[in-house]
């Protein structure tokens, strides 16, 4: 292949794509390039910057949001891939202007100190008590592992998910 054709091949790669992204239940239009992640899109196109940007290399949880009720790293899932699923981040995580029962009882029981992983961990914790909604210590903290706090917040953590999934199972009567 001739430099030509490979130069050409690049510039289609790199030609900006639109298309509508399903984020908390509203849909929004964007034009990214092909590579954007959808981190970057939530943050710089949408607006949403709660979702946060830690290590950029999938290894701290601070970029989580749930991608058809599965959590993904959006500092390396493509945006592009997210289009015809539903995106949640923690922006959408209270129905109403009250607090998610997670997000209370993290702050009641002391898991939130700088709060840098805090979203990563409540959409983690999400979509762990979707899937597992009465889950054992031990199940809490591998559906966490994935999140890193660094103010070592862990047990507070914990305990919190576990009161929320108490709370939640008990205001289903499940």
């Amino acid at each position: 292949m001739s430099d030509a054709t490979h130069q050409e091949g690049g510039a289609d790669a790199a030609r900006p794509i639109s298309y509508t992204l399903s984020v908390n239940e509203i849909n929004y239009p964007v034009t990214t390039s092909p590579g954007s992640a959808l981190l970057a899109v939530l943050r710089n196109d949408i607006g949403l910057t709660g979702t946060k940007e830690g290590c950029d290399d999938c290894e701290c949880g601070a970029c989580m949001v749930l991608v058809d009720g599965q959590p993904v790293n959006s500092c390396s899932y493509l945006a592009a891939q997210a289009q015809g699923r539903a995106v949640s981040t923690v922006e959408g995580l209270a129905d109403s202007s009250d607090l998610h029962p997670l997000q209370q009882l993290l702050l009641d029981a002391g898991g939130v100190q700088c709060g840098f992983c805090t979203p990563g961990m409540l959409m983690s914790a999400r979509a762990l008590l979707d899937r597992n909604p009465n889950p054992s210590d031990d199940e809490i903290r591998i559906g966490l592992s994935g999140n890193l706090c660094r103010c070592t917040g862990y047990d507070s953590i914990v305990a919190a998910v576990r009161q929320a999934a108490d709370q939640l199972d008990s205001s289903t009567g499940s």
